[in-house]
């Protein structure tokens, strides 16, 4: 068995005495008739260093100067408002729009998908429910179809099956209408994600053909050279079950769709934190090619180097987002509106739901805001279309994501009110 070495200290503590002694000897010698010199007292080894606080995923990339800051992420909605105590009346719409509260009582309802048959799937982050809402005869019947799971925020209805994205695992669950009293046991159909819990929650959408799952795998921490695995967009073949990049330098997006006319994917992104209240900006971004490269953590928004990353890089190198929509606004869920009930002029336009800044010192977000779209295809232009969540530096509530109905309404899921709200045109 070979020995091991002895500890450093122990060594450098034996090292020491022996020099020590080596040297008394020869004085000794050289001072013959003199009494022997006591022997040097050896100092105890100074205490090892104590290891440097490893900051949170969230605090990262903060400056000297920012580190005392007492800006910190939101706590999560963990408990759903009463619906008396909801105040859907500080909502505002543009003229000839109205907002109702829609459903209520989902603590942390989140993103959204609607099967033919009109129940509506709504998945949360951190309380580990998926909810079902079935509507009958105008009333809505909240139902828990599934507990205890880990981030399952996102929700794809497809034949008959509901799929459910966990932080490293996508479930489906088969023929689950058929009584939603009583689900059926989860089938795994892929479970080869990273589990970094920065970020890792899913955002997921079905392919216009139906054959993938598209969704996103974050960066592990606000800023930092990530694995090859994060920072991208993926879609999942269901039926060879091969994971493919299709984007990558994509820090955080938590909400995509595809366009109704050219089937391409557009989705927001998170820019990073910590650089100053107005920079980088949220952004709207396009995928026009399998591979593209949008800049994270290197470039944000386009345009602007990373102060540490992006030393020695161009921003030319990436391509470029589609629209800056604002700093820190917290850009969520995603949809085109593909609605006949609201005027002609929103047609393929997009809904965007604000989540709200947290890392800025006066608030921004806390809307849906709908991008207009020319003949073209082009963003052209960003308003707020529902506001009223927030009133100066307080909110009572967060949009979290918004869902095209067959009437031609828009819902809008909030995860601190833990309710769905709906639009809808009345003139």
């Amino acid at each position: 068995m070979k020995k091991k070495n002895p500890p450093v200290v122990a060594r450098v503590i034996t090292l020491a005495t022996l020099v020590a002694t080596i040297f008394g000897t020869n004085f000794a010698l050289a001072q013959q008739g003199a009494a022997p010199a006591a022997p040097a007292a050896v100092a105890a080894p100074a205490a090892a260093p104590a290891a440097p606080a490893i900051p949170p995923t969230w605090a990262q990339g903060r400056t000297a100067e920012q580190a005392n800051s007492g800006l910190t992420p939101h706590p999560p909605g963990l408990t759903a408002m009463a619906a008396a105590d909801i105040p859907t009346a500080s909502l505002k719409t543009p003229p000839g729009f109205k907002v109702e509260l829609w459903a209520s009582g989902m603590a942390n309802a989140r993103s959204m998908a609607l099967s033919p048959a009109g129940v509506l799937y709504v998945g949360t982050r951190f309380p580990g429910n998926v909810y079902a809402v079935v509507d009958k005869d105008g009333k809505r019947e909240v139902k828990v179809i599934a507990k205890g799971l880990h981030r399952p925020n996102g929700v794809v209805f497809k034949n008959g099956s509901l799929y459910v994205a966990e932080l490293s695992k996508i479930s489906r669950y088969d023929n689950i209408e058929a009584d939603l009293d009583h689900p059926p046991a989860p089938v795994v159909v892929f479970d080869a994600l990273p589990k970094d819990e920065a970020h890792g929650w899913k955002f997921m959408r079905l392919s216009p053909d139906g054959n993938y799952l598209y969704f996103q795998i974050g960066t592990p921490a606000n800023i930092t050279v990530q694995p090859v695995t994060h920072a991208t967009i993926v879609r999942l073949n269901l039926t060879t079950k091969i994971l493919e990049t299709v984007a990558q330098g994509v820090r955080n997006s938590v909400g995509m769709d595809f366009h109704p006319v050219t089937k391409e994917l557009w989705f927001t992104n998170n820019g990073r934190d910590w650089v100053n209240d107005e920079l980088p900006n949220d952004t709207l971004n396009r995928i026009t090619r399998k591979g593209m490269n949008f800049g994270y953590p290197f470039c944000h928004q386009g345009d602007l180097l990373d102060l540490d990353f992006g030393r020695g890089r161009s921003c030319d190198e990436f391509d470029k987002p589609v629209m800056k929509i604002g700093p820190h606004v917290a850009a969520l869920g995603m949809r085109f509106y593909t609605g006949k009930q609201f005027p002609a002029e929103y047609k393929n336009n997009i809904f965007i739901a604000e989540h709200g800044s947290w890392n800025r010192t006066k608030k921004v977000g806390y809307d849906v805001v709908r991008v207009v779209l020319d003949a073209k295809g082009n963003a052209v232009k960003k308003e707020v279309f529902v506001s009223g969540w927030s009133n100066g530096e307080d909110f009572w509530g967060r949009p979290a994501d918004v869902q095209v109905m067959p009437d031609g309404a828009l819902l809008v899921s909030d995860d601190v009110a833990g309710a769905i709200f709906r639009v809808s045109h009345v003139q």
